[in-house]
């Protein structure tokens, strides 16, 4: 591995950011289009991102552009760095799969290009592509040796059978998971999410998914929660309602340990407002089960919003947990009550949760903000949190999905 790009390779790679720009996602539609000819490498990606939004084609057009731009300091982009390396321990990605991704990208690069993507070009993109390819490798390495040498850790797919399964709304259902051998499992941080590769849903082949862990860490199970989609006519939402409709007691799945860098900062003791919209909850009751399991005292607030009693998931057991424990304040937003939905019992407020009722409820220039939830949830939060002056490293969120266009919040 070379320590350093040469200088006529930054040159001529920042000299394409312009063409890049102009193709929008052309360069990385066509990627996927040659990788994807590889059946056995189409089924190392999670195909929900690959759908009709094309949200996995933008996110990583944003990479490449970021990468292009910042090719003369790396350093900006660690934070992508580390994501991209929990996302590729998930999916078990390998060395030996990384020369499949050079091979498509420079050849969407010549094809999208054309003659502008002379020989001299195609160098320098080859030379930029293995140089940030062996720092994932070497990170990815040490990621799968912790992986490996942690209590109750593994590498790869591990089988874990479903313990139980329990309704938690009209969309969302749990289900905890024990593995097959009877042995411990690592403790996830919370926040974390588990990759599943499953092989049982007809007709499909190998999907991949990947869903957060709703429960406090613990060495013998994890939960996951898990929202049904509506019924698909493409990829996203057939493992869903496979689960819903399928998944039993005793059903086993092939999982990949905990990974993500969205957790819990469990050594810090100074106050955390935890926000979460509709199924974004999931990481959120982790992390708040951490808190209160800890016995910290650390001041807590766990701030959720969902369409109403129907749809929301799992309010009496963070009702429950707030109660063992004077440090945490849960509080409910419901967007359209129900009739029997009843303000002070199921919810508190009516509405939508804004950055002025939390400037207004909460620590705001002292405290650590998570978030997780829908794309007008983050949108709108992530930037008024800010401009309402919460400091900027001081709020984390995590979306479901290619997260890369929501980096401009």
């Amino acid at each position: 591995m070379a320590d350093a790009l040469s200088e006529t390779t930054i040159e001529l790679v920042k000299k394409t950011v312009p063409a890049l720009e102009a193709q929008g996602t052309a360069v990385t539609d066509r990627m996927y289009e040659i990788l994807f000819r590889n059946p056995d490498i189409r089924d190392l990606f999670n195909q929900s991102h690959h759908g009709e939004t094309g949200s996995q084609s933008k996110a990583l057009t944003a990479a490449v552009i970021a990468y292009a731009r910042n090719i003369d300091n790396l350093g900006v982009l660690g934070s992508r760095v580390e994501r991209i390396t929990q996302k590729h321990v998930g999916l078990n990605i390998l060395p030996e799969h990384y020369h499949f991704v050079a091979e498509a990208l420079l050849g969407a690069i010549k094809d999208v290009l054309g003659e502008a993507a002379t020989p001299e070009i195609l160098d320098a993109w080859g030379e930029a592509y293995w140089f940030l390819a062996d720092l994932l490798i070497a990170r990815e390495a040490i990621t799968y040796s912790r992986l490996a040498a942690a209590p109750g850790g593994w590498n790869g797919w591990r089988d874990f059978v479903i313990e139980s399964t329990r309704p938690e709304s009209e969309v969302i259902r749990s289900f905890t998971l024990v593995p097959a051998d009877g042995r411990p499992v690592m403790r996830h941080r919370p926040g974390q999410y588990l990759t599943f590769a499953l092989d049982q849903v007809p007709g499909v082949g190998r999907l991949k998914r990947n869903y957060s862990i709703s429960s406090g860490p613990d060495s013998r199970a994890y939960r996951i929660s898990v929202k049904r989609e509506a019924r698909p006519v493409t990829p996203p939402g057939i493992v869903s309602n496979w689960l819903h409709d399928q998944a039993s007691p005793d059903t086993v799945l092939k999982v990949a340990p905990p990974a993500g860098e969205f957790f819990l900062d469990e050594k810090d003791d100074g106050p955390v407002v935890l926000l979460s919209g509709g199924v974004g909850l999931t990481p959120m009751m982790s992390m708040l089960e951490a808190i209160v399991a800890s016995g910290s005292g650390r001041p807590t607030w766990y701030v959720h919003g969902a369409e109403n009693g129907r749809m929301h998931a799992m309010g009496a057991h963070a009702r429950e947990l707030a109660a063992k424990a004077r440090n945490v304040t849960v509080r409910t937003f419901y967007n359209a009550p129900d009739p029997q939905d009843v303000v002070g019992q199921s919810y508190d407020e009516r509405g939508v949760i804004t950055p002025d009722w939390l400037r207004r409820n909460t620590p705001l220039e002292d405290a650590v903000f998570y978030l997780c939830g829908p794309r007008p949830f983050l949108r709108a939060l992530v930037g008024g949190l800010a401009r309402s002056g919460a400091p900027l490293d001081r709020i984390r969120y995590e979306f479901f999905g290619p997260a890369d266009e929501l980096l401009a919040a």
